[in-house]
């Protein structure tokens, strides 16, 4: 049996040299800019596309509040747009079998080239989808503005994750909803061995092979290795202002979704 393994946790990601916040939400933004162009290639070539999959178990399971016409919804980090545009579809099956007309689905990124690619898939698939730019930590938009508030495998690149969950709480009504997607290492048994080695051996040579930026794929394995476990990041959306936290594990451990509503 493979042993549990004691890890660091650090209150939000550290890339190689940076030394505080600042400069590794710098790093951070620097680093996604470069590898843009081949982002939506490699996300779905390294999880064999089941990524997909779990954007849209993310979409069902929020259907509730995606059923409600007047209900805003916010997906942050949202890179090229894919958990917004899964969000934004099943939107608009629940809301044609209803015959009610909905607000569209707003999604927000710091890195431009991300926002670009986002777009004009957006407009290449009619998603009824806006994009904004914005930090995750400081955000341009009121209190209490969005019924849900979602992070697909974003949530982890933030330089402070206790202040983006409060950054989450005040832009979401009471009562709204947050749900956040992540990868997570599997404490213990075979499969772990097997998932970590994946993750921190293959990976991060297809990823800086195909991508030609080494140290980004390094950084991935490296980011969900010291990334809180189920258990802390649940404590810490208690002490955030969340309560009715559950967690959905898929793909034996390796990928949660933290579901929690606005008290």
């Amino acid at each position: 049996m493979t042993p549990t393994i004691q890890r660091e946790i650090l209150p939000g990601t550290r890339p190689e040299g940076a030394r505080d916040e600042r400069e590794a939400g710098l790093h951070v933004r620097d680093m996604f800019s470069r590898i843009a162009p081949r982002y939506d290639f490699l996300n779905h070539l390294l999880s064999f596309s089941l990524d997909k999959l779990w954007r849209r178990r993310t979409a069902k399971i929020f259907s509730p509040i995606l059923a409600r016409p007047e209900a805003r919804v916010l997906d942050l980090c949202c890179g090229t747009g894919d958990l917004a545009f899964a969000l934004a579809r099943r939107r608009a099956r629940l809301s044609r079998a209803a015959g009610d007309s909905v607000s569209p689905v707003t999604g927000s990124d710091f890195v431009e080239g991300m926002l670009v690619r986002a777009k004009s898939k957006a407009q290449a698939g009619g998603y009824d989808v806006v994009f904004a730019g914005a930090d995750a930590l400081s955000l341009p938009f009121a209190d209490a503005s969005f019924d849900l508030v979602t992070a697909a495998f974003g949530f982890r690149n933030l330089s402070n994750y206790e202040s983006g969950l409060r950054e989450f709480a005040r832009v979401l009504k009471s009562g709204g909803e947050v749900g956040i997607l992540e990868f997570s290492e599997p404490e213990s048994g075979l499969l772990a061995g097997v998932f970590r080695f994946y993750f921190r051996r293959v990976l991060p040579r297809i990823g800086g092979a195909i991508s030609g930026d080494k140290q980004a794929y390094a950084y991935l394995p490296g980011s969900v290795a010291k990334f809180p476990s189920a258990g802390d990041l649940r404590a810490m959306m208690e002490r955030s202002g969340y309560a009715h936290v559950e967690v959905y594990s898929w793909n034996f451990g390796s990928v949660l979704l933290h579901r929690a509503r606005r008290a």
